[in-house]
């Protein structure tokens, strides 16, 4: 296991707090703590053990009481020799803690640099080494679930696997060109064929689930649209329990988006309140209603709130005609169900499921639970199945599932085995860069310089 030069920082959030971490990690990593700690000789404690003392200066003056946790290569988060401080959470304690420790022999850590040299030190892949910064940026069940399953493995190991035996195909293809005027045969192509199409049987499902991923990690995009007047701001209102927006018996009270953020069963929304739908002269509400059209496009779940008390039969099925034209799951909500007659109740619902509340009266339980039984309707939501999340990831793998329907397109035709290598070559090096087994020194440091200091 290769050890670098001591790198130290800040592992816990900045600011004030009852305790902070720091982390150092490298070669000499516990021998230089070791010349600042008074209690136990860490250099002679076991890894894995946690020891009580004091941190001070070089010239010996008090900085504060810690605890020292020891652990040894390779057993540890780097697979290097790491000691973590645990001090009181004072800035001017860390800042003193970090000027004796850089003094002593260690450098201030580059962003995501503890978590690169867990990686080329082959603690996990490229993948679990990005869902590392998933985890500590999840804020839902949903997404937390998904950069566990990457940290895990997810579906990396399963690409490596058939990468690697895309390697011995691959050579004997090679092995082929060397002997081209001989016309011999190496790789099998009936196998070759099935390996490809396994390789796309597990590459089309992840790049299918991107959307999902997206999703997942970024909040359910939803859009609450209907005419004005039909109480969209005051179930917004209802859904954020705080007063988010203006609401008003004036007509096209709202005039832009507003945008906040609710939980339902561990799933985030993204909730838009828009523009009131309708023909207006207003140039101002104008842009709202297209502002409201353009939301529509780019919502993944549309609720279309409607007064039950005004709305007519006609005028629901023409919106509905709309939202099935958008191509968009939708709720169709009707509000004020207090105020609807039981006899338009049953004409607005004859022939489609409609879904009734009181937002004034914040009764909109059945809502919630429809929201997140939309959401989890998603299969990959729904069985924990791999998605993908992350956009470099789908670059790469939209690169590799081109690169294999060519070489089954070249294979199919009959084409000769230097054009067939071609492509097989791409598709191995668009795997390795996904999975890190192919990198660049310039791409390991656009992702890691994303992560926070101390990771």
């Amino acid at each position: 296991m290769h050890q670098l030069e001591p790198i130290a920082a800040l592992a816990t959030a900045p600011g004030i707090g009852a305790i902070a971490v720091v982390r150092v990690s490298g070669d000499g990593a516990i021998d230089l703590t070791a010349r600042l700690f008074r209690g136990k000789d860490l250099t002679q404690q076991p890894s894995h053990t946690a020891h009580f003392g004091t941190f001070r200066t070089a010239a010996g003056l008090l900085i504060d009481e810690v605890l020292v946790t020891v652990f040894r290569s390779p057993s540890s988060f780097t697979k290097e020799d790491v000691v973590e401080i645990s001090c009181h959470g004072s800035e001017y304690i860390i800042r003193q803690i970090l000027t004796e420790l850089t003094q002593a022999g260690a450098r201030l850590a580059k962003p995501g640099e503890f978590t690169q040299r867990a990686f080329l030190n082959g603690q996990f892949d490229l993948v679990q080494a990005e869902a590392v910064a998933d985890v500590i940026a999840a804020d839902s069940a949903a997404s937390h679930r998904a950069a566990l399953s990457q940290l895990r493995g997810g579906f990396s190991k399963q690409l490596k696997d058939l990468r690697q035996q895309l390697i011995d195909f691959v050579a004997l293809v090679e092995l082929e060109l060397d002997f081209g005027e001989e016309d011999v045969e190496f790789a099998k192509r009936d196998q070759l064929r099935q390996l490809m199409q396994a390789i796309r049987a597990v590459v089309q499902p992840l790049i299918e689930s991107f959307s999902a991923g997206n999703v997942i990690k970024n909040g359910v995009p939803t859009v609450i649209v209907g005419k004005p007047n039909a109480g969209k701001s005051t179930l917004l209102n209802a859904l954020l329990n705080e007063e988010k927006a203006i609401v008003s018996d004036i007509p096209g009270t709202t005039r832009d988006v507003i945008e906040d953020e609710l939980f339902i069963d561990g799933i985030r929304f993204r909730l838009i309140d828009t523009a009131g739908l309708r023909d207006t002269t207003d140039t101002i509400e104008a842009i709202g209603v297209e502002r409201t059209r353009q939301q529509i496009e780019k919502a993944a779940l549309v609720v279309y709130l409607f007064d039950g008390s005004t709305t007519t039969p006609d005028e629901l099925q023409d919106m509905v005609a709309e939202l099935n034209r958008s191509g968009k799951p939708y709720v169709l909500v009707g509000n004020k169900a207090d105020a609807t007659s039981d006899a338009n109740r049953q004409a607005l619902s004859d022939n489609q499921p409609v879904l009734w509340i009181s937002a004034k009266d914040a009764q909109i339980d059945a809502l919630k639970v429809a929201l997140s039984a939309q959401a989890r309707g998603n299969t990959a939501m729904q069985t924990g199945s791999a998605v993908v999340t992350n956009a470099r990831h789908l670059q790469h793998l939209l690169a590799t599932d081109e690169a294999i329907a060519r070489a089954l397109s070249a294979l199919d035709a009959g084409t000769s085995a230097d054009w067939l290598a071609m492509d097989l070559r791409v598709a191995l090096r668009e795997l390795g860069e996904l999975t890190g087994e192919v990198t660049t020194d310039d791409l390991l440091d656009s992702i890691f310089s994303r992560f926070c200091i101390g990771k």
